[in-house]
C-alpha cells in the first residue's frame, strides 16, 4: 500500500542542453511504496528527470531531496536508488547468477549471503533454474527479468525503470506489466517508471505524471487522468477523445456544434471559450429522430471488442466506439449524457508550479 509519506521531492528542477530546456521548473513529490509513472511523448523530459534521480545527470537549477536531505551531491553508486535501463546493460561475459550477484560481490559480502539473495531474487522474477545460463542465450523477456533481479538484489528503496518493456512483443509486454506491478507490491518499494505507452501507464500506476515539453501537464491516478483531463493535450494523449471548441454559456450548460448541451461542470466565466472532450465509448448511437445530433456513418472498423465508427454530425467527425454496428452510409442520431461531457479551460501551457501525487 502506498504510504502518505514523501520519499523524494523535486523543487523547481530545470535542465538545459545546449540552450534547449529539457525540464523547466518542475516540482513533484514521490511517495513511499508508490508505483509512479512518468508518461509523455519523446522529448518531453521524462528520461531526463529519471536520470537526475539516478545521479546520471545534474539539474541546471533546483533541488532534489531524499527523505528531506539533499540528494544531488551523492554519487549514483551511493544512492538507495537502482536503475533498470531500456537496453538492460547485462554483462555478456557473465552468466545469469554472476550478473545478479555482481553488485553484492563488489560489496564483498559472504558467499553464503550472496547465494541466498540471488536465489531469492531469481525466484521472484521466475528465473530459477537459469543460474548457469549465458545471458546472450536468453529471450528479451528473460534478459529483462535478470536486469530487474540485478537491480533489486542490492535492496534499493527506489527502482527506476526506463522503458524496460519497449523491446518486447505485445503479448509478453502485457504479461510483464502485470508481473512488474505484482513484484512492486510484493517488495513494497517505490517504482519510478518511464514510458510513452498510455495503456502501460494506466495498467500499472498508482500515480501518473503526464509531461510535455519539459513541463508537467497533470498528476493523478489512472481514473482521474482518464476521466478528468486538465487540458486538451492530456485528453488527446491518454486514450482516444473527441475534442471540440465550445462555449460555456453558464454553469452546467455548454454550446458546441451549434446546439446547447447540459453538462455537470461549473466555475467557468459566462460565455467562456472552452475545450469540450467526449470519449468515443461515451457516445450512444440512437435513432435519427431522437438524437441530440444527427448525421451519417462515414467509416466503420471492427476492433474485436467493439466497432469503431466515424459519424459526421454537427459539422464534426465523431469517433464512436460501440458494440452495436451501424452500416457505413446509414443515418443515425448520437446522444451524450451530461456526465460524459467534460469541459476544460483553454490554455496554451499548464501551470508549472507545485505538482504532487
Amino acid at each position: 500500500m502506498v504510504e502518505d509519506t514523501r520519499l523524494i521531492e523535486l523543487i523547481g528542477v530545470s535542465k538545459e542542453f545546449d540552450g534547449t530546456m529539457a525540464l523547466d521548473n518542475v516540482s513533484l513529490y514521490i511517495r513511499k511504496r508508490e508505483f509512479i509513472t512518468l508518461l509523455g511523448p519523446s522529448g518531453c523530459g521524462k528520461t531526463t528527470l529519471l536520470r537526475i534521480l539516478g545521479g546520471f545527470e545534474m539539474p541546471s537549477q533546483g533541488q532534489v531531496l531524499f527523505e528531506g536531505k539533499d540528494l544531488l551531491p551523492i554519487p549514483p553508486y551511493k544512492r538507495r536508488i537502482n536503475t533498470v535501463f531500456q537496453k538492460y546493460a547485462l554483462f555478456p561475459h557473465l552468466n545469469v547468477y554472476d550478473n545478479v550477484a555482481f553488485g553484492l560481490k563488489l560489496k564483498k559480502l559472504p558467499a553464503a549471503e550472496i547465494g541466498v539473495r540471488v536465489r531469492r531474487l531469481l525466484e521472484l522474477v521466475k528465473m530459477t533454474g537459469y543460474e548457469k545460463r549465458d545471458v546472450e542465450q536468453l529471450s528479451g523477456g528473460q534478459q529483462q527479468r535478470v536486469a530487474i533481479a540485478r537491480a533489486l538484489v542490492n535492496e534499493p528503496e527506489v527502482l527506476l525503470l526506463d522503458e524496460p518493456l519497449g523491446a518486447l512483443d505485445l503479448k509478453l509486454r502485457k504479461a510483464m506489466q502485470l508481473e512488474l506491478k505484482a513484484m512492486q507490491q510484493q517488495l513494497g518499494i517505490t517504482f519510478v517508471y518511464v514510458t510513452h505507452d498510455q495503456e502501460e501507464a494506466l495498467t500499472m500506476s498508482d500515480t501518473i505524471v503526464v509531461m510535455k515539453d519539459g513541463h508537467i501537464q497533470q498528476v493523478g491516478d489512472s481514473k482521474r487522468i482518464y476521466d478528468e483531463p486538465q487540458n486538451a493535450f492530456v485528453a488527446d494523449f491518454i486514450g482516444e477523445s473527441n475534442i471540440l471548441d465550445g462555449v460555456m454559456l453558464e454553469d452546467e450548460l455548454v454550446s458546441f456544434c451549434g446546439k446547447k448541451f447540459p453538462c455537470v461542470d461549473s466555475g467557468f466565466a459566462p460565455n467562456e471559450a472552452v475545450d469540450v472532450v467526449v470519449r468515443p465509448e461515451d457516445i450512444m448511437i440512437v435513432g435519427e429522430d431522437v438524437g441530440m445530433l444527427t448525421g451519417r456513418v462515414v467509416s466503420l472498423l471492427f476492433k474485436g471488442v467493439h466497432y469503431e465508427m466515424v459519424v459526421e454530425a454537427g459539422g464534426f467527425r465523431w469517433k464512436v466506439h460501440s458494440t452495436a454496428m451501424q452500416p457505413e452510409g446509414s443515418r443515425v442520431g448520437i446522444s451524450i449524457v451530461p456526465f460524459n461531457i467534460h469541459i476544460m479551460h483553454k490554455q496554451l501551457e499548464p501551470d508549472a508550479g507545485e505538482d504532487g501525487a
